[in-house]
């Protein structure tokens, strides 16, 4: 894979490391409902800039109009909203490996999914470690007694879980523009997460530069140029390179979570992203398949 290509992937992971940090600068002035809004709202409007700008086809009827508004909501405002829900209790860095169990839930849904990938037994030890990441994580809280933060992970789990079922929802809009798709969902999810927010918040009121930065740069840069960027890329380079991106966005959110906003790191954290990373590994596979064809390389007779 061409270097640029690798060069695209690690700023999508580190860009996507740093909405934790920037969920837990928003929280100091937004409610968690809120900061979803924004982000899908200001998501939605740079995708339709581009949409427009580039005079892409948009064909809508009733009932898929309908089925995007519901896909909206479960691939962005529910993610977003629990991510902001759980940060009010635990730090952005856990937070950003929490979400790297995203490809372990993805292998459940797919595997009972109507015409989903089954889980092969390499997949399947992967999920084992990324759950043993979360139990490592899980277990000094509970023994501290810190009940709010172990919630705050489970309840940050159930954004992983609504990308999972996402993932395998999306195959019914194959025939869109990529593009497209996302600016559609996330207006769907703008008109699903700002009915609420509203009534729960109230209309949002900023008075920090640092919110209205931290909300542009989620909304413009990470949802809306990021997200173009990643579909732009895929066809390129396929869905097994650039899930690499998951294994590059918690070490981003774990360094400015300690770096930027002073938070403890804990060995934990460590061992806990440790395990999760090597479930990512085994669910990938590539590692494996490379060792096992030198293997049956090495085992040929020479001569």
């Amino acid at each position: 894979m061409p270097l640029k290509y690798w060069l695209v992937i690690c700023v999508l992971g580190i860009g996507w490391g740093m909405s934790f940090m920037f969920n837990a600068i928003l929280l100091r002035e937004l409610g968690p409902l809120s900061v979803s809004m924004g982000r899908v709202g200001f998501g939605a409007l740079g995708c339709w800039v581009y949409v427009l700008g580039r005079r892409l086809p948009v064909h809508l009827t009733v009932g898929r109009t309908a089925g995007l508004l519901g896909f909206g909501a479960l691939s962005y405002a529910a993610p977003f909203a629990f991510y902001a829900l759980g940060q009010q209790h635990i730090g952005a860095g856990v937070a950003g490996i929490v979400n790297a169990t995203t490809p372990a839930f993805a292998v459940i849904v797919s595997h009972f999914w109507p015409g989903g990938e089954r889980a092969t037994l390499l997949k399947s030890l992967g999920v084992v470690c990324g759950f043993t990441g979360i139990v490592v994580l899980s277990l000094p809280l509970l023994q501290s007694g810190a009940k709010s933060e172990f919630w705050a992970i489970l309840l940050i789990l159930l954004a992983p879980v609504c990308y999972a079922f996402s993932l395998n929802f999306a195959r019914a809009f194959r025939d869109m523009p990529p593009v497209v798709l996302v600016a559609l969902a996330l207006t769907g999810a703008t008109l699903s997460i700002a009915p609420l927010a509203l009534w729960r918040e109230g209309l949002p009121h900023i008075t920090r530069a640092e919110t209205w930065a931290s909300l542009l740069m989620i909304g413009f840069v990470l949802t809306s140029v990021a997200f173009i960027a990643f579909y732009w890329l895929l066809p390129k380079v396929g869905p097994t390179n650039i899930s690499t991106v998951t294994l590059i966005a918690p070490v981003s959110a774990l360094v400015l979570g300690t770096s930027v906003l002073g938070e403890t790191l804990l060995p934990e954290h460590l061992v806990g992203m440790a395990a999760i990373f090597a479930g990512l590994l085994l669910i990938d596979g590539r590692i494996v398949r490379r060792w096992q064809a030198d293997r049956e390389y090495k085992d040929q007779p020479k001569g």
